[in-house]
């Protein structure tokens, strides 16, 4: 496991001094991810419960229920993982941003955690794709669901061939939803290795902040300050009243 942890973001400006300091040399591309309890893994929802399912059955069950109430069947199993995951149903993704403002909101927004210390993991996705043996030539290459790379990831790739198991990559989407661009989403997926990412990381693809229990409601203040709140995240209705009945706290 290569996981560094070094440095306690209380403030912004910390940030913004870590990030110069770490990876400003670094010209490919940066994804962050914010936990807002220090102690939890990089698991994604699905190997996070003790009593195990089977993806493809939650995904049977969530089709079954699913079709009726919305628009436009997806084309394809990922696109079917898209909207699980947006629903709450636990999937192999695991969510990451390329902002890591974002990152920092999710690590500090739930105020039921204050008692916790948190987490801001920075990802270096190619350098996490290089374990997988995923490399080119092309700056910046990241795959999409749609390329070559995701095949044995797929969802019916897992049920005929149920013994391998690969590392998790990182891999692209597109952005189909005011949500995931406001979020300036993208993914890392697991395959059927129940490790955690950091488990499978080992030459500085990953790095971890704390983020102090008691610096999260400053934190908060700050990326208010910045418009970084609930709305600008999730430009839905409910953001809008859920914003408005907090001025009234």
């Amino acid at each position: 496991m290569n996981e560094t942890i070094k440095k306690e973001i209380s403030k912004i400006s910390n940030l913004i001094d870590f990030l110069n300091e770490d990876i400003s040399d670094y010209k490919e591309d940066i994804w962050f991810r914010g936990q807002s309890d220090f102690s939890w893994t990089l698991s994604p929802g699905l190997l996070r419960f003790e009593q195990k399912t089977s993806e493809g059955n939650l995904l049977t069950r969530f089709k079954q229920s699913a079709a009726m109430l919305i628009n436009s069947i997806p084309k394809n199993d990922f696109d079917w993982l898209f909207l699980m995951q947006h629903y709450g149903v636990p999937t192999r993704l695991l969510d990451w941003s390329e902002s890591p403002l974002t990152a920092l909101y999710f690590a500090v927004e739930n105020d039921k955690e204050d008692d916790k210390e948190g987490a801001l993991w920075l990802l270096k996705p190619i350098e996490l794709n290089k374990i997988a043996s995923i490399s080119t030539t092309e700056k910046n290459f990241i795959p999409s669901f749609e390329d070559t790379e995701l095949d044995n990831y797929k969802v019916e790739t897992l049920r005929s061939n149920p013994r391998s198991k690969l590392t998790p990559i990182a891999t692209i989407a597109t952005r189909n939803s005011t949500r995931i661009q406001a979020q300036l989403g993208v993914f890392t997926i697991h395959h059927l290795d129940n490790k955690p990412i950091e488990d499978f990381c080992k030459s500085g693809e990953l790095i971890k902040y704390k983020i102090p229990a008691i610096a999260k409601k400053e934190l908060r203040k700050e990326l208010e300050l910045l418009s970084i709140n609930k709305f600008s995240l999730f430009p839905e209705l409910s953001s809008i009243g859920e914003t408005l009945k907090n001025t009234l706290k």
